[in-house]
């Protein structure tokens, strides 16, 4: 058994993805927002590309209980029914509801790892679980980042290494890749303090500029949830995985 760790949505190839699990990771925001959704009773995300097909997808025939919801840079796009907190999808609105979702990057990493065997979601928020949740799987692993618009996101690629931190210490015959293992040293400066990376991060300090510091306190805590999402790519749908 295999962990790979891919640095943004632009650098996983299919050959990647054939019959691993992928655990996708955009901590600010997108993954801690699926993760705080589902667990305030949303029925299902539905992660597409863009604002237009949102708006599609919400005016269609099924648009009764549907909600649409997303960000560009960090800003809520006009017109939506919300944009991309966590805070905001906790308070009861999102409950009994689909959201149709897309955001800057988070997103578009979920339509990427549709190749995989089994996609989970996982962000600070549910580390033990997601590292479980795929270590259980028995298949090999990728990591999949999302990155900031094609670039490494530092707040993405320290997940992703103390997710490997905890699969390995799962299971300690795991094959770690290169990639895996430059994860996991950037990840050990950071393990006893995540809340570093709301200074450290520069798309952290992008979101405390367009006033969304308190997003930002809530998506670098660690373990406050079990539950693990998982994106069912027969029906396009994110839904609440185990707790």
């Amino acid at each position: 058994m295999r962990v790979d760790v891919a640095p943004t949505a632009e650098a996983v190839t299919p050959g990647q993805l054939t019959g691993t699990t992928a655990l996708v990771i955009d901590v600010l925001r997108a993954s801690t927002s699926i993760i705080s959704a589902l667990g305030a009773g949303c029925s299902a995300i539905v992660p597409v590309a863009g604002p237009g097909e949102a708006l599609r997808r919400a005016r269609g025939p099924a648009g009764a209980g549907i909600l649409v919801a997303g960000e560009r840079r960090g800003v809520p796009i006009r017109g939506f029914d919300l944009g991309n907190s966590p805070l905001e999808f906790a308070d009861g609105r999102v409950r009994d509801k689909t959201i149709v979702l897309t955001t800057s990057n988070g997103t578009r990493a979920l339509l990427a790892a549709r190749g995989a065997a089994a996609v989970g979601v996982a962000a600070f928020v549910n580390l033990s679980a997601a590292a479980a949740w795929a270590i259980g799987s028995a298949r090999d692993v990728l990591v999949l980042c999302a990155g900031e618009r094609g670039r490494r996101s530092l707040e993405d690629w320290v997940c992703a290494g103390l997710l490997v931190m905890r699969m390995t210490s799962a299971a300690p015959g795991l094959d770690v890749t290169p990639a895996a293992a430059a994860a996991v040293a950037e990840a050990r400066g950071y393990a006893r303090e995540p809340t570093r990376l709301a200074v450290d991060s520069p798309w952290a300090r992008r979101l405390a500029a367009v006033g969304r510091g308190r997003d930002i306190a809530a998506c670098l805590q660690i373990d406050t949830t079990t539950l693990v999402p998982v994106y069912v790519t027969s029906v396009d749908k994110v839904v609440a995985g185990p707790r």
